[in-house]
């Protein structure tokens, strides 16, 4: 790592500190709980582990299965945070995903936001795939490089949620803004649906690594990724329509400085668009000859 790029990883690391005391500061009424509290097995119970103390949960892949668990509550609109260790040494094919959706499966009309974690070949760096649905339709992906190794530690991996923005942060720092307050609105944001959160490990060689090239060695198998300390500070969703949806007053994550980036956000966001983005379909002028809408919306309002 050469010394400006050093010097750039500590100035990430120095504003996400601030960005972090703040979110603390706000953050008195998260809501946290056991595995039991929070969650359901989706499928293949027997590839679920937990810790002795039950703090930490494991989801193994193996040639047969993967695993998923998701939350019995369904949200619309919060802050959403799970602390995630990813799958270490040759992972190629294997997608750990972490991600809020309306419905419980694939559904045609779905909203969703996505953390996808793209395995790779060992010495290879990690992938992060952002990506946005609204009412069954996607295509709105974004990859960024990681300036650590998700595989080594627990890294934080948060969405802020709120009728003005999408934001996915990692360890605090703001890597994809997804914005809904320009003059023209933003007709693909997802702002109607409740959503469930997920967590998944599933094999995608036909496509995760390399664009399907490196395939899975099941050799190596189970792949194993862990998660710990999961926390939402969010409006769970009551029949017909819960009050705290349209409230500006009494939840930090839908008042108005939730409503766009801090100036100190802004900065460590600069610096993950100059370094860390390998893809962003807004620039993709062969996929998209016209460009959607909403990438005239700027992240900086």
């Amino acid at each position: 790592m050469d010394a400006r790029v050093s010097s750039s990883v500590s100035t990430v690391l120095f504003f996400a500190a601030i960005v972090a005391s703040y979110f603390h500061s706000s953050e008195a009424a998260v809501s946290k709980g056991s595995f039991e509290d929070n969650f359901s097995i989706m499928w293949s119970e027997e590839h679920f582990t937990t810790s002795k103390d039950g703090q930490i949960w494991y989801l193994s892949l193996d040639k047969d299965t993967g695993c998923g668990f998701q939350t019995k509550q369904r949200y619309r609109f919060g802050w959403f945070s799970m602390k995630l260790k990813l799958v270490a040494g040759d992972s190629a094919g294997v997608v750990t995903a972490y991600y809020m959706c309306s419905e419980n499966g694939a559904g045609p009309e779905r909203d969703e936001l996505d953390f996808e974690f793209l395995g790779n070949r060992t010495g290879e760096p990690y992938l992060i795939q952002t990506n946005v649905y609204k009412n069954g339709t996607g295509g709105r992906e974004m990859r960024h490089m990681l300036w650590f190794d998700p595989t080594e530690d627990y890294h934080t991996y948060s969405i802020l949620w709120n009728n003005h923005q999408i934001v996915f942060f990692v360890d605090r720092v703001p890597v994809r803004v997804f914005k809904n307050n320009g003059e023209k609105p933003n007709n693909f944001f997802p702002n109607e649906k409740p959503m469930y959160l997920f967590s998944s490990i599933w094999n995608a060689d036909d496509w995760a690594t390399r664009g399907g090239l490196e395939k899975t060695n099941w050799k190596l198998a189970p792949f194993v990724s862990s998660y710990k300390d999961f926390s939402v500070d969010g409006c769970q969703w009551e029949d017909p329509y819960p009050a705290c949806v349209s409230t500006t007053t009494k939840n930090w994550w839908d008042q108005y400085d939730a409503w766009h980036l801090s100036d100190d956000q802004k900065m460590d966001y600069a610096w993950v668009q100059r370094n860390l983005v390998i893809y962003d379909y807004c620039k993709d002028s062969e996929r998209y000859p016209t460009i959607p809408e909403e990438c005239s919306l700027s992240p900086w309002d």
